[in-house]
């Protein structure tokens, strides 16, 4: 994030007063100008050479339980699995003949790579797509597939895009913006035009995800010139949210990292017509995290047994926080699940994080005496609640901690529970919220060690990508010993990892030194509770 910035928690909607949403704001001149100079040009696009008519399903159990009508737009139900073709073929299709015969270049997170390789194929020409490296393997096997030439660069779509633009120029390529380019909008605005003949009746709001924007201009665009009163909701995860900060500060803002679990939408710097667009068109935004986006994934596959990637999932994740936060009931609320190019090695980690997303599972360290029959009588006071996992370990002779995971129907079960523990003579810490706890603890439970004195933790986060994990290893000082260390390939596109480094007293200002020195960012458990009952040796030995 910027240095300065602030972020809003995501636990509620961006920038809007009260408990009720806001209504579709009054367009200003150049706002109706803009919409309707797009019209024509959606009206007019070119794209069902290589796109389908997506169907406009209903997520039956979703409404039924958040008491909305929930409408998703199936863009990944395309050929490529994803929206991105109708941006892609519609720009390609009207580039003249000098143009396609020396080729085309893109740069692409995966979607609209699959888009411009399919569209090349059709138009017979060659396109050279450029990726970040973390990007899953399933879409640059896709591309592949589609004849295009892969070339991998960097670790968000920005540097894969600096790269491209390099490559552009020494070949003489045709440049295909995956966002910021008005025919490319005018072709992700298609969707927006089906979407309205298609359900004709009342729609209150329509989500859209924001990666560079392409989509959320196109789709606002045609929206605000034709049916201006529903609300053009767009949506962000809180670790990739270039729009957001750009609309709110009146210029383009560039993010000094971006969040790779939505590779779809990690984007650092929006489009500057897009940017233009949205900021006229957009009536609100909506921040998620990642443990709602994963939740909202198992919510569209129990609708429609289709997995979604997490960009394809935000409006979902969004459509049940907007609800909840304005307490919304009977509105029709229209989301795209824009993409579904997920990695299959990547749902154990949504899987395990769901349930926190949809606040179903909570954490607690209890500690319980070591005497007969504690652990049995704690056992009973868990009752008929099921049990999501349950860690113990001897380690003293006056008592015993156990790491417990519970099923809950809602957050606020967790401090009930917890109170009731407490109650009946439990020491008990929620953990419910802790990602310290949720990344690392619950499965190193039984790790304590005399050996370990002087010992600080630290959680780091890197980009996950072949030789990443040895080259973390590489920066760390020889000086100080590694007495702990733990890490999980999650299947997500960043590393988590755990370490325990013995820093001797006097050294102290030197190894805070080292830290500043490092590229990775990170965050120091040493003091956080769960450490002290699962890990570290007590003081007293």
């Amino acid at each position: 994030m910027p240095s300065g910035a602030t972020r809003r928690p995501p636990s509620a909607p961006v920038a809007l007063p009260g408990t009720q949403p806001n209504p579709a704001r009054e367009l200003r001149p150049l706002g109706k100008r803009i919409a309707a100079g797009y019209l024509q040009r959606i009206l007019t696009a070119r794209v069902y050479d290589v796109a389908r008519e997506t169907a406009l399903d209903p997520a039956r159990s979703l409404s039924r339980r958040i008491g909305n009508q929930v409408l998703l737009k199936r863009e990944d139900q395309q050929p490529v699995f994803s929206f991105k073709l109708r941006g892609a073929y519609n720009k390609m299709a009207r580039l003249d003949a000098v143009s396609l015969k020396r080729g085309v270049i893109c740069a692409s997170a995966g979607n609209h790579a699959q888009g411009v390789a399919l569209a090349a194929k059709r138009l017979g020409t060659t396109a050279v797509v450029v990726m970040p490296v973390t990007t899953p393997r399933l879409k640059v096997d896709a591309v592949q597939a589609l004849g295009g030439d892969v070339v991998l660069h960097g670790d968000s779509y920005s540097d894969a895009y600096t790269h491209a633009l390099t490559l552009q120029k020494e070949r003489g390529l045709t440049f295909v913006h995956p966002f910021d380019d008005p025919d490319v909008i005018a072709g992700q605005g298609t969707v927006a035009m089906e979407i309205l003949r298609q359900h004709q009746g009342p729609i209150d709001a329509v989500f859209v995800a924001i990666g560079g924007g392409g989509l959320i201009s196109g789709v606002a665009a045609y929206i605000k010139a034709v049916r201006p009163e529903i609300r053009v909701i767009g949506v962000q995860t809180v670790d990739s949210d270039a729009m957001l900060q750009s609309v709110r500060r009146g210029k383009r803002v560039t993010l000094a990292d971006v969040g790779l679990f939505s590779d779809g939408t990690a984007v650092k710097l929006v489009g500057e017509e897009t940017f233009r667009v949205a900021r006229e068109l957009v009536d609100d935004y909506v921040v998620v995290d990642t443990d709602a986006v994963c939740a909202a994934i198992k919510d569209v596959f129990q609708d429609t047994r289709c997995v979604l990637e997490p960009a394809g999932a935000l409006g979902v994740a969004a459509i049940k926080q907007y609800v909840a936060t304005h307490k919304l009931k009977g509105q029709t609320l229209v989301t795209i699940t824009c993409g579904a190019n997920m990695n299959f090695d990547r749902l154990r980690f949504v899987a395990e994080r769901a349930e926190f997303g949809e606040q179903r599972e909570a954490l607690f360290a209890v500690t319980i005496p070591e005497e007969r029959g504690s652990f049995k009588r704690f056992c009973e006071m868990l009752g008929p609640r099921s049990v999501t996992e349950f860690n113990y370990r001897i380690s003293d002779a006056r008592e015993a901690h156990v790491f417990v995971g519970l099923a809950i129907a809602r957050r606020e079960e967790a401090d009930k529970l917890e109170r009731h523990f407490v109650r009946q003579g439990f020491a008990t810490v929620n953990l419910t919220d802790d990602e310290f706890a949720k990344e690392h603890v619950r499965h190193m439970v039984g790790g304590r060690s005399e050996l370990a004195r002087d010992e600080r933790l630290f959680r780091f986060q890197f980009p996950e990508r072949p030789g990443a994990l040895m080259r973390f290893l590489a920066t760390m000082h020889p000086g100080w010993n590694i007495s702990l260390f733990h890490y999980r390939n999650q299947g997500a596109d960043y590393g988590r990892i755990l370490v325990g480094i013995q820093v001797p007293p006097g050294d102290e200002a030197a190894f805070d030194d080292f830290l500043r020195t490092l590229a990775f960012p990170c965050i120091e458990e040493t003091a956080n509770p769960v450490a002290g009952l699962f890990l570290r040796q007590s003081a007293d030995g």
